[in-house]
């Protein structure tokens, strides 16, 4: 599975997220150790982290 990274690696500070994709820290330095399952458990709750901050 592919990073959902967009090469805005920005960490905002009030959340911890990326401005780009979303991820944690935490995240972004496990992505490649995390199993398929882990990444797509991410990936959707990505997609509800983007709608929260878009409002």
């Amino acid at each position: 599975m592919e990073s959902p990274c967009i090469k805005t690696c920005v960490i905002n500070p009030k959340d911890g997220l990326c401005d780009g994709c979303f991820r944690s820290r935490h995240e972004i330095a496990c992505w490649s150790s995390y199993s398929d399952a882990e990444r797509r458990t991410i990936m959707q709750e990505l997609k509800l982290r983007r709608v929260r901050a878009n409002g």
